[in-house]
């Protein structure tokens, strides 16, 4: 029978290659579903894995979707190796989207384009606003950041929901809860004539950059990562686990605020109920997925967004429910968290 062992050290093989085991586990468990459910699975595997990159306009799709993702990941990435576990990212793109609309607003038509980065500020602001009431209960009076933060977004749509429906609410909107929509000055520039793809994308690479060289390439990084592994040790070495916890929710707030800025400033075009898409949530996978690694985390924010289009694709091609876009992250996420089983044990083989 098969029995796990014990590795001597961890597999650097395995710490690459379980992403990838993953993925190939949660295509067939996808077929298998696709099966169950009564769909070609060939179909089922084209929406979610050909049709987002089959055009030039479905690259640049999977590229707003995929944005957000990766911004809010990187700020997650710090967080986890910090040892500083942020589940509340969701509510931090929520506020920083609220707080770039109020800004977008106060503008018009005679406003300069330079109002864009008075926009994007808001966001950044907006997410770390939200993200330091996490880090004060936690400093303060040591709370749990898993349940405050989680709680917190429910906090931050009920805010939305209010803004929206009561003192932002489009008097022409038809009774709709939403604001109006944005003057063309306050958009997010684009880069081609005809796609939604905007500089938000040399914002998040410019963001594994410069998280990359943060966690690997200085000293604060370093003093941050080895709160995390080793908190002991840190104090020992003179490092602060109180400025690791600000600095590490802090960063996190603000890369997601940046996200929720450059989305209603971007691809939505004003304020709506429908902003928390879950962005939040899925990009904790793709923290993950890439070993919470800058570049890592570039190909797995590329994945996650082709899950979000082949949800959308199978919805509307197959018939099946949006909520399968779900059923795929969920699926990805245990998958590895079983392949991640091979990283430290090994298969044997016993008579």
């Amino acid at each position: 029978m098969l029995k796990l062992e014990a590795r001597p050290q961890a597999s650097s093989l395995w710490s690459y290659g379980s992403p990838l085991l993953a993925l190939l586990m949660t295509v067939l468990i996808g077929v298998a579903l696709f099966m169950a459910l009564g769909k070609d699975p060939v179909s089922g595997l084209r929406v979610f894995f050909w049709e987002p990159i089959r055009s030039g306009y479905a690259l640049g799709e999977l590229t707003v979707k995929a944005t957000p993702l990766l911004l809010i990941a990187l700020g997650l990435a710090v967080c986890f190796r910090s040892n500083v576990w942020n589940i509340g990212a969701e509510g931090q793109y929520v506020l920083g989207a609220i707080a770039a609309s109020g800004v977008a607003m106060l503008a018009d038509k005679s406003t300069g384009g330079w109002i864009v980065i008075p926009i994007m500020l808001a966001g950044v602001l907006g997410g770390m606003f939200w993200a330091s009431i996490t880090a004060w209960l936690r400093d303060r009076f040591n709370a749990n950041e898993i349940l405050v933060s989680l709680m917190l977004v429910y906090v931050a749509v009920q805010v939305l929901s209010y803004m929206v429906s009561g003192p932002w609410k489009d008097p022409q909107g038809y009774n709709f809860p939403q604001t109006k929509t944005f003057d063309l000055v306050t958009r997010i520039p684009r880069l081609f004539q005809g796609s939604r793809v905007s500089i938000g994308v040399f914002l998040a690479l410019l963001g594994v950059l410069g998280t990359w060289v943060f966690l690997f390439r200085t000293r604060a990084g370093f003093a941050q990562q080895v709160g995390g592994l080793a908190p002991a040790a840190a104090r020992y070495a003179g490092f602060s686990s109180r400025r690791a916890l600000w600095v590490a929710l802090l960063v996190s707030g603000g890369m997601a605020g940046l996200a929720g800025a450059l989305e209603v400033a971007g691809p939505i075009g004003q304020l709506t109920p429908y902003v928390p898409a879950g962005y939040g949530f899925a990009a904790i996978i793709v923290a993950f997925v890439g070993r919470l690694h800058p570049v890592g985390m570039v190909f797995s924010a590329l994945l996650m967004s082709m899950f979000y289009i082949g949800g959308e694709l199978a919805q509307s091609r197959l018939g099946l429910p949006k909520s399968l876009t779900g059923v795929f992250q969920g699926l990805l996420l245990f998958s590895l968290l079983a392949c991640d089983t091979l990283v430290n044990y090994r298969l044997r083989w016993k008579k």
